[in-house]
């Protein structure tokens, strides 16, 4: 069973879903779907999440910090293909996984994906490993008390204007859709703690630097 306070994330969430769900929701019929797993463990001094860094090679979103997760196959549900993808980037597996609640997609734009945020509970977790390089450089289970720790919380603005929230915690910059998702749940679970909203960060250069080398005209924002 999951805990009382992602529960509780969830249901408040669902009651009343924060103004950026209507902002970045998608348009009729789009022409990508995926699903990404916001997928929290018990570690040893409090709950984790799952994060990955992409790899720096894809053509979109290279080198961002991101939940697991990637595009539905023909005939799969967002939850099915969460959980496939997560299994096959990182090697967690599905039978172990309690989906607690899906949420309604949000659209980014820049590579034209409409994306269903799954939330999973994973109560008796194994080890987490790059499965594919081709598509994961890392990944990481950040205790949630560091995400909400106000000296690793920032404001950041990314190269369309678009300012939003950010994180560093074990040298992974987030910031975009991940950033925001983060900051959504651990809202909705109240375990946010005071933080400065004026600090204002830059991307760093590793950040930058795929989106230059491969053209891309910019990075997702949301």
């Amino acid at each position: 069973m999951a805990p009382d306070w992602l529960l509780r994330a969830e249901f408040a969430l669902r009651a009343d879903l924060p103004e950026w769900f209507t902002q970045f929701a998608p348009p009729q019929d789009p022409p990508r779907r995926s699903a990404v797993l916001m997928l929290v463990t018990p570690g040893e001094s409090g709950p984790e999440i799952v994060l990955t860094e992409r790899s720096r090679h894809l053509r979109s979103h290279a080198s961002q910090v991101s939940f697991p997760g990637g595009k539905l196959d023909p005939g799969e549900t967002p939850v099915e293909a969460a959980l496939r993808e997560t299994w096959e980037e990182v090697g967690a597996d599905p039978e172990g996984i309690e989906v607690v609640g899906s949420f309604p997609d949000l659209w980014l734009g820049p590579s034209s994906n409409a994306v269903t945020p799954v939330l999973g509970w994973w109560p008796q977790p194994g080890p987490l490993r790059v499965v594919d390089p081709g598509e994961v450089a890392r990944v990481e289970s950040i205790p949630v008390a560091d995400l909400v720790d106000p000296a690793n919380r920032f404001t950041v603005k990314g190269p369309s204007g678009y300012v939003g929230p950010g994180f560093e915690v074990a040298d992974l910059f987030v910031w975009g859709f991940t950033a925001q998702l983060l900051n959504v749940l651990l809202d909705a679970a109240g375990l946010t703690r005071p933080w400065d909203e004026g600090r204002r960060r830059r991307l760093p250069w590793r950040v930058v630097r795929p989106y230059l080398t491969q053209g891309a005209r910019r990075p997702t924002t949301r």
